[in-house]
């Protein structure tokens, strides 16, 4: 079923088809990856509409043009919010991945980088543009910048368990949101790395980042993309790992919202209190020698303050058929 909603008021007619996800109970989680999947848990989560595709820059950039929005990544950061930066550092831009020709352990500046004048018009920084990428996921917003779209849209992003049943398409107990093998009788199902991570792409030129929504299959609900291509933003905020399931059947969590503000906080950067949210869906950087987050139970956390060029959104909306 799909449904689009009128124009009210200033906010624009939806014109993209939204697909209706059935309530119900399913196994949030996973007990066999890494560890902030875990624990497995049984949650109750209601109907609701989402997005058959992640927000697009075509999408972005007439909700810019109605607005006169500006995105995070280009303003120039507040030196109060980030103590001890360096002057020089504190200039608009976003994070923007440049595979490097050799890497020395796991330290991830080894292939993203900080580019001044990066933001979701140049992808890539630089003179790089949209052309050719309209229909590309958008990238390079913060979780407030999903929001107001959303706002604007007159829908709301989801929580982490709306996100994770929608992705699993309906299936149990599988590992991706398609089955049980990464590529089905030799199907790629889904844009994540071809080669080794992060120096070896073994994808034709300029096919080695995003790709236009709906180039690979749609899941068992019809939504394409919930999985590789962009991370999306959720509503949660990060917990290091999920509560313990429910010792009843009657005390199933329903339509859980997430952790505390508090437990979200980098203990790593502990002068630095910006909030962590959930991400979901693993990206075009997900690879099998370096991060298998392309499955519906794994979950990145990301400060919200945060964009890069492999981070998106789609939106939901909640309501009874």
């Amino acid at each position: 079923m799909t449904l689009a909603f009128p124009t009210t008021g200033a906010r624009p007619a939806v014109t993209e088809d939204l697909v209706w996800i059935p309530g119900r109970t399913f196994v949030m989680g996973s007990d066999s990856h890494y560890p902030e999947e875990a624990p497995a848990h049984p949650v109750k989560v209601d109907g609701f509409w989402i997005e058959q595709t992640p927000v697009t820059n075509r999408k972005f950039a007439d909700f810019v043009k109605a607005t006169g929005y500006v995105t995070l990544a280009e303003k120039a950061p507040d030196p109060k919010d980030y103590p001890g930066a360096l002057p020089k550092m504190l200039k608009a831009g976003s994070l923007v991945f440049t595979p490097p020709k050799a890497v020395s352990g796991p330290d991830i500046s080894q292939w993203w980088n900080f580019k001044f004048g990066a933001n979701w018009r140049r992808p890539y920084g630089g003179l790089s543009d949209l052309r050719g990428k309209l229909d590309h996921p958008v990238v390079h917003v913060a979780h407030c910048d999903a929001l107001a779209y959303a706002e604007w849209a007159g829908l709301d992003l989801p929580t982490e368990a709306e996100w994770e049943l929608a992705a699993r398409g309906g299936l149990d107990g599988v590992e991706y949101a398609w089955g049980d093998e990464l590529t089905p009788g030799g199907t790629i199902m889904a844009n994540t790395w071809a080669g080794t991570f992060p120096t070896l792409s073994t994808k034709a030129a300029g096919k080695d980042r995003t790709t236009p929504v709906r180039s690979f299959p749609a899941n068992g609900y019809g939504l394409y993309d919930m999985i590789g291509n962009v991370w999306e933003w959720t509503t949660d905020y990060w917990s290091t790992r999920h509560p313990e399931p429910a010792a009843k059947s009657c005390c199933i969590p329903q339509n859980p919202r997430g952790a505390a503000i508090d437990g979200s906080f980098d203990p790593r950067q502990p002068e630095i209190r910006i909030p962590r949210r959930v991400l979901k869906g693993g990206s075009h950087l997900c690879a099998p020698n370096y991060c298998r987050r392309y499955r519906p139970a794994a979950r990145h956390a990301e400060p919200e303050d945060t964009s890069t060029s492999h981070v998106g959104f789609r939106c939901i909306r909640r309501t009874s058929l």
